[in-house]
């Protein structure tokens, strides 16, 4: 017994000995691939430059620009963030629906996860160019096509997200359903509940962590959607269906000496999505602790 715990005091003293050797690696990769480049991206957001090397401190100017009626930055967040509320509803609820009925016994549910789980497998720039192809064959027979008018663009958009989202959450669900014990689906039987019943006061606050892992991913994948964006309607018509991403791209690289202009979205746009993220993921996780 005496030895047993001198071996694990042993151990545990060479850990924290080589805790920082070990820690280090790590550190050094964190910094070098987000810290140090957030810190840049930060003080060029203050600059005017075209290249690192010859930036020129200008305070608040380009934050100031950013917000003008020409950079469309405002128009664009409005678009994402109605864009975004739809998607995360709509996946949200097809997944949860498509995983609650694959988790019965159901002949072929092998099969079914495979399928609807393979469209998240495809590039968002194959699935953009694809989707834009079949929804202007259908529109081409009522003489119109998906960028004539904004309605479809976001039609589109929230097709092709909801296509490619829903068989990853299903999984998440399916896997939170699963976990379910079949003891209190049996109890609420038992106590004359009925199936809407067992689904809402018992099956979905046990699924709670994964409801919250879904609404965060679906969240922030429809936040900064760029690829197919860019792909499927690159903004038109006009720029109506411009999500914020893509409109920080086409302002650093779509006109000369707006460089620091889009490098302000772009911390504006990185602070608006944490503190999305990390509401919704707080309220979410204090949910799980109600349950």
């Amino acid at each position: 017994m005496k030895c047993s715990k001198s071996a694990v005091w042993l151990q545990q003293k060479t850990l924290k000995k080589y805790f920082a050797v070990f820690l280090l690696p790590t550190v050094i990769a964190f910094s070098i691939a987000f810290i140090i480049p957030f810190i840049t991206g930060l003080y060029l957001s203050f600059c005017d430059f075209t290249t690192v090397s010859n930036a020129k401190f200008v305070g608040i100017q380009n934050y100031i620009t950013a917000f003008e009626p020409s950079q469309r930055f405002l128009e664009s967040f409005g678009f994402t963030t109605f864009f975004t509320i739809i998607s995360i509803v709509t996946v949200n609820i097809i997944a949860f629906t498509l995983a609650y009925l694959l988790t019965k016994k159901i002949k072929g549910t092998n099969f079914f996860r495979t399928v609807f789980f393979m469209p998240n497998l495809i590039g968002g720039i194959v699935l953009g160019y694809t989707w834009q192809s079949m929804i202007n064959a259908v529109l081409a027979n009522y003489g119109t096509t998906l960028v004539a008018n904004g309605k479809y663009g976001l039609i589109g958009l929230i097709l092709l997200m909801n296509w490619q989202m829903i068989g990853y959450m299903m999984i998440i669900y399916i896997a939170g359903l699963q976990n379910v014990p079949t003891e209190l689906i049996e109890a609420s039987k038992i106590d004359g509940a009925t199936k809407w019943q067992t689904l809402r006061h018992v099956t979905i606050p046990m699924v709670m962590p994964s409801i919250t892992i879904c609404l965060f991913l679906t969240l922030s994948n429809s936040f900064k959607l760029y690829d197919q964006n860019l792909a499927l309607t690159n903004g038109a018509p006009m720029h109506k269906t411009e999500m914020l991403a893509l409109n920080i791209v086409n302002s650093f690289y779509g006109r000369n000496n707006f460089e620091g202009v889009g490098q302000a979205k772009a911390v504006m746009f990185f602070i608006i999505v944490a503190l999305i993220a990390l509401t919704q993921l707080y309220y979410t996780r204090k949910r799980e602790v109600e349950q």
